[in-house]
């Protein structure tokens, strides 16, 4: 009786369960902190490649986001999937306070890359998420200077951690917690289709650049001490294009002049790449459109194509030499982990190899194309940008520039669904909402998207415009 037991025990525990019984085991003993909840339909999927993800019921959902610019390389991607498997059976685990060779020639491949672009040497430090890495430049900045207070952007978006929340725009990210650090100064981002000053693009003389330069013109500005020169700030977070903010670009010499001002009363600039890192825009990062060299460069993300968290920074030499920055002054369990090592070396090799540089603007044009092509038929498409493939879509009232969050919210949920008929057969659309007024959509596809693809995801995209429009009239 007791094999007979046994064997039904182990044949009821193999069972695999349905999808409306992991959905209530979900509503039960899930955290509900997290944004899986933001969703109107919860979708549970079982199978990514290429451009797609796929439900157990074999929908292929179309996948826009690339799992917010962390799946540059293609879901599945073989070269960079079969890396982590070869690491897996020789040197899966290590800790983190000994060497191995992938962290070593990783590190010098960034470097190298960093110093060939803008001629400045440099170190690589290594973590495990984006907003731990931003952490360790706040460490930089603080070791260096002695000054706990920054500048960052309204829009800007570095994580959730502490110190990495209090350089977020957003105070929702806050108001639970209260303050642990330093909030800092948030300057009004250069978005030029909604300024915050209402300036028009054409004419308007880089007018938000102008006030900044102005809290340095008197000490009771509250930043800077004219007689001797000195600003209580260290140092000014930026996204070179801001990603959750919306993926926005700013004017071409807008960091540049941004610099300019910067150098004269010593404070660093701290370029964040999590998102626009790794060919993203075409460039390896996207600092590199506006002709600026960066005090320090976080990434993450795409390092390792979303197989594992690796993040880190780069600092220039005098920032973060052994001198100045020795062993212990930060450190985490998984921070140069082997695997992630591994696959993050194969990437900059993919990379090298690639003609990202070329192929991803000429793609993301022809994107832009099509898109312009659909606001010219629709009004409530706002606004239409893009620089390589990371491109933006603004929802908006029929008037063309009241945000409609509503309309983007039904655009986005009627993707989930799975019902999309476009292309011949059914078919689900994957959207990333962001902006400041939560009507963007963001879209950060797969580098490796085709214009065959792209056609495709704006007839998906395009269904579910007039299927939300219908929705919301």
């Amino acid at each position: 009786m007791t094999p007979t037991r046994t064997a039904a025990c182990t044949k009821a525990q193999d069972r695999q369960l349905s999808e409306e019984e992991l959905l209530e085991l979900e509503a039960r003993y899930c955290s509900w902190g997290d944004t899986v909840h933001y969703a109107e339909k919860l979708d549970i999927f079982t199978k990514a490649a290429g451009n797609c993800l796929y439900d157990a019921q074999g929908t292929e959902f179309f996948d826009l986001q690339m799992w917010y610019s962390a799946v540059n390389f293609g879901y599945g991607n073989p070269r960079l999937n079969e890396a982590l498997k070869r690491q897996i059976d020789t040197l899966p685990q290590l800790a983190c306070q000994y060497l191995h060779r992938e962290k070593i020639e990783l590190a010098a491949a960034l470097a190298r890359r960093i110093e060939n672009t803008f001629g400045s040497k440099g170190r690589i430090h290594f973590n495990v998420g984006g907003a731990a890495a931003v952490e360790d430049s706040m460490k930089v900045v603080r070791n260096r200077t002695g000054k706990n207070f920054v500048f960052a952007f309204m829009g800007g978006y570095h994580g959730r951690t502490l110190g990495a929340s209090a350089i977020t725009s957003s105070y929702r990210y806050r108001e639970r917690y209260g303050h642990f650090s330093d909030r800092a100064w948030f300057v009004p981002y250069p978005y030029c289709f909604r300024c915050h000053y209402e300036k028009k693009r054409e004419d308007c003389g880089m007018f938000c650049l102008r006030q900044f330069e102005k809290l340095f013109e008197t000490e009771y500005q509250s930043v800077l001490n004219t007689k001797t020169n000195t600003a209580e700030y260290a140092a000014f977070y930026i996204e070179a294009i801001q990603g959750t903010g919306g993926y926005v670009i700013p004017p071409k010499d807008y960091f540049k002049k941004l610099k300019e001002i910067l150098d004269r009363y010593n404070i660093m600039l701290v370029d964040d790449e999590i998102q626009m890192g790794f060919c993203r825009t075409g460039k390896f990062c996207a600092i590199e459109h506006f002709d600026v060299t960066p005090d320090i460069i976080v990434f993450g993300k795409a390092l390792t194509n979303g197989l594992n968290p690796l993040s880190g920074i780069w600092a220039r030499e005098e920032l973060i030499e052994p001198k100045v920055f020795p062993p212990g002054c930060t450190h985490a369990t998984f921070s140069s982990n082997s695997l992630g090592t591994a696959v993050g070396l194969e990437t900059m090799k993919l990379i090298q190899e690639s003609d990202f540089e070329h192929s991803v603007p000429r793609k993301g044009a022809y994107f832009v194309e099509q898109l312009k092509a659909l606001q010219k038929k629709y009004t409530q498409i706002g606004d239409v940008d893009g620089i390589g493939l990371a491109l933006r879509v603004e929802i908006c009232e029929a008037d063309g520039y009241t945000p409609n969050k509503k309309l983007t919210d039904a655009i986005a949920n009627i993707g989930l669904k799975g019902n999309l008929t476009a292309g011949g057969k059914k078919r689900g659309l994957i959207l990333d909402v962001g902006g400041y007024c939560k009507n963007v959509f963001t879209l950060a596809p797969s580098l490796y998207i085709t214009e065959s693809e792209i056609d495709l995801s704006m007839q998906l995209f395009e269904e579910a415009l007039q299927l939300g429009i219908k929705q919301t009239a």
